[in-house]
């Protein structure tokens, strides 16, 4: 019989197998959120001296993709914290938001720490103690998106016996008069506000997202294309980015634009296979991505701005793109590394020692494979640990 703590073998065995569509959407997302930064942080700050508006379109395509990578990303976290929301709150606590509160506290010093020697860099850090309070407190900083999964996994547990529809229409709320710029949001407070919404659109519609993926067809995924395009025209037409409602509307259509994009790129090996290896490995990516982005800004911004005419129309047109990639190469092998070094503790939560007990050591041996099998099997992280495959949910 199944026990709290020990799930049998049969649901070892029987644990579902990884959705590829959800990797593949979550290597997209990661690879829309350093391309984002890049431009942002890096691109637009280039001396461009040759009267192209190039670096402009990279930056509006950017910004038509808002509405689309965070709230994508939340909703698979949300699609895939099902099962960790189903267990006990100690479990939940440590396995989820403990993970991730002390996952941002420690990349949120190593951040502080090497964005200090780029002061020029253009991203918020703590510059005195009390700045790095507010930070770890009340005002997340650019890696919001691990403070932001803690807070809604407290949220979605704490109202698991509320109404649904109560939650949501508070979340949506939440989400438009933010948008609305109703509510101050410093640092990245907006985001931790605009997406509680989308994360619980996953759990609680897990069946109709993942019924959605499974049955994808190309006419839907044009269908979805032009009515995301459609109405991110409208709401740049009517100037309506500020009206309450509209990016929200916007988000979900982007969403369900992104499920069916990600299912149909998941089918396409040469796509979806590099795009779903990235999603396995998103959590490296994302915290080592800006500290290792402010440090190449440094070394290219003067080379890069100093360029001649032809070299500067072939960097405006290659540029994003190229330091993109190359940004991400560098936070994998920098993970590599770390994790050969034996600095697993800076992707996951260092587990306690365990007591020792008088049950003899075969017994604690049962005991400890008793309960790694319960914690595979339960998993329902959003963010690789090390980017190893888990046996059962989707990480984001």
């Amino acid at each position: 019989m199944r026990t709290e703590h020990t799930p049998s073998a049969a649901v070892v065995t029987a644990a579902k197998p990884r959705a590829l569509w959800a990797d593949t959407a979550k290597g997209a997302c990661i690879v829309l959120v350093v391309l984002w930064h890049v431009v942002m942080k890096d691109y637009l700050q280039v001396d461009w001296h040759i009267g192209i508006p190039l670096p402009g379109a990279w930056g509006t395509l950017g910004e038509q993709l808002l509405p689309l990578r965070m709230p994508l990303f939340f909703t698979i976290s949300g699609v895939f914290a099902t099962t960790a929301l189903a267990r006990t709150w100690r479990q939940t606590a440590r396995s989820r938001i403990a993970k991730f509160l002390y996952l941002y506290a420690a990349w949120l010093l190593i951040h502080t720490v090497l964005l200090s020697a780029v002061p020029d860099f253009a991203t918020a850090r703590a510059d005195s103690a009390l700045a790095l309070l507010e930070q770890l407190t009340i005002t997340p900083s650019n890696l919001w998106y691990l403070y932001a999964l803690a807070a809604y996994f407290v949220i979605a547990k704490a109202l698991h016996r509320v109404p649904r529809a109560v939650v949501l229409t508070a979340a949506a709320i939440l989400s438009a008069v933010t948008a609305a710029g109703v509510l101050a949001t410093p640092g990245d407070r907006g985001g931790l506000y605009q997406n509680l919404v989308f994360f619980l659109a996953g759990v609680y519609f897990r069946p109709v997202i993942e019924r959605w993926a499974e049955t994808v067809t190309s006419r839907r995924l044009v269908l979805s294309f032009f009515a995301y395009a459609t109405a991110l025209a409208a709401m740049a037409a009517a100037g309506a980015q500020r009206w309450p409602g509209v990016w929200l509307a916007v988000g979900l259509v982007a969403v369900a634009f992104g499920v069916t994009a990600a299912a149909r790129l998941s089918r396409s090996p040469a796509i979806g296979g590099p795009l779903a290896a990235l999603g396995r490995r998103t959590l490296p990516i994302y915290v080592i991505h800006m500290p290792v982005l402010a440090l190449l800004h440094l070394v290219l911004h003067d080379p890069i701005s100093n360029l001649g005419f032809t070299g500067q129309i072939i960097a405006e047109l290659c540029y994003p793109a190229v330091l993109s990639a190359a940004v991400i190469a560098l936070c994998l092998l920098i993970h590599w590394v770390l994790l050969g070094l034996g600095a697993s503790w800076l992707f996951e939560l260092p587990r306690l020692p365990r007591r020792r007990s008088g049950a003899g050591p075969a017994v604690a041996r049962s005991a400890q494979i008793a309960s790694t099998g319960s914690e595979a099997t339960s998993s329902a992280s959003t963010v690789p640990e090390s980017g190893r495959p888990e046996p059962s949910d989707v990480r984001s």
